[in-house]
């Protein structure tokens, strides 16, 4: 998490978080350590995390209409997103602030929509591979395939017979913390069926801070239905 730091000449700390963003300052007195600043920015992270997600819920249940200047987000940053018409094949383009949409003139907005999740597929279908190899190794299991796919009610899911994994394609929008921490749960699956505390050991020991990733992805909205938790 970015934290702005801005030193006053005041008695107490202050930490406020800012729309759309969620951006995070903190006030505090110019001879406050910045240990001290940090511990105490850490004691507010569920807060935190509670704030910035009413912002992405505002932004969620928002109508897209996939036009210059609309907010989108990959991998827990937003971007400003960049129509530009050409007629030529559609592409998204990351830069800087911006995602760019190249499209076709007359492009209706069904399409745009097509295009940029294409995108957030294939960049999904890049980071995957080695989350998952790299806990393949370290927790010994072998996954079989994983797949990507738009769900309304989990972040995904684990097919213990086959040892194929799916992925919800709004991952792609979240930070990778939440992205491995999803992975290392699906991949628990493959060693414990159940949500029991054998499972949660199994978690805890190959990702000591999933509890912490668990919360940030549950303050994000699914489709703007039941979180996570709840679901699996």
């Amino acid at each position: 998490m970015q934290v702005e730091l801005i030193r006053k000449n005041i008695k107490n700390v202050h930490l406020r978080v800012y729309p759309p963003d969620g951006r995070v300052v903190v006030s505090a007195p110019r001879l406050m350590r910045e240990s001290a600043v940090r511990r105490f920015v850490e004691s507010k992270l569920p807060w935190i995390r509670k704030q910035q997600g009413k912002f992405i819920a505002l932004e969620s249940e928002a109508p897209r209409e996939y036009a210059s200047g609309e907010l989108h987000y990959f991998l827990g940053h937003q971007y400003i997103l960049r129509i530009v018409e050409a007629d030529r094949k559609a592409r998204v383009e990351l830069e800087g602030q911006y995602i760019t949409l190249f499209i076709r003139p007359g492009t209706e907005k069904d399409k745009k929509r097509a295009v940029l999740e294409h995108w957030y597929r294939d960049r999904l279908k890049e980071i995957l591979p080695g989350i998952i190899t790299r806990y393949e190794i370290i927790m010994k299991v072998s996954v079989s395939g994983f797949g990507i796919k738009r769900m309304r009610t989990r972040w995904g899911t684990c097919n213990i017979a086959t040892g194929r994994i799916w992925i919800n394609l709004e991952l792609a929008k979240r930070s990778l913390l939440c992205l491995e921490y999803l992975v290392v749960h699906e991949m628990s699956h493959l060693i414990e069926r159940h949500h029991n505390k054998r499972f949660k050991s199994i978690m805890d020991k190959y990702l000591p801070d999933w509890r912490e990733h668990k919360d940030g992805l549950n303050h994000f909205p699914l489709c703007n239905t039941e979180s996570y938790s709840r679901n699996h």
